[in-house]
């Protein structure tokens, strides 16, 4: 059985106010990180399913990709990705966004509700605790991994002052 970590006060914070500006975007990048898996068992564990109408999609596109040369130079085309997305709306009248890398309909269409769940006094928690929490964790240490990783491959260059000019 896992003991009780300490919460830190901003997360504290998310778990009592529904999503609005930051929050929000918080919750819309993790949502899109989810994995299916993650968002199906979320949804099994919540206490009440709400209905939930299509507003629109789930659908697959595509998106250009840009980027900067070391992150400051002029903006390039890189390329195409596929993204999904879905808006829907719960009997509540809240609205859910969502948009994920990949084909996944179901992935991107439970992404949106959950976001609209998020947005609702009554179910921010749950969403916070199960969903939200779990997948920032999950980011955070497959990031610390990667950044081991990286750092063992790590190359010191230095030059040796040689005797004769």
């Amino acid at each position: 059985m896992e003991s009780a970590r300490p919460i830190e006060p901003q997360a504290a914070q998310a778990l009592q106010q529904p999503q609005t500006g930051e929050g929000r975007r918080r919750a819309a990048s993790l949502l899109a990180r989810a994995t299916r898996l993650e968002l199906e068992k979320a949804w099994a564990l919540l206490p009440k399913q709400p209905a939930v109408k299509p507003v629109r999609g789930p659908e697959t596109g595509l998106v250009m990709v840009r980027g900067r040369i070391g992150g400051g130079g002029t903006p390039f085309n890189l390329g195409e990705a596929t993204v999904t997305r879905a808006t829907i709306m719960l009997d509540s009248g809240t609205a859910g966004h969502a948009h994920a890398l990949g084909t996944d309909r179901e992935k991107a269409r439970l992404a949106a509700i959950f976001d609209a769940l998020s947005q609702e006094a009554d179910s921010h928690a749950f969403v916070e605790r199960e969903l939200l929490g779990p997948v920032a964790a999950r980011i955070a240490t497959e990031d610390k991994v990667k950044a081991e990783e990286a750092a063992a491959t790590r190359v010191d260059f230095f030059t040796m002052v040689r005797g004769d000019n």
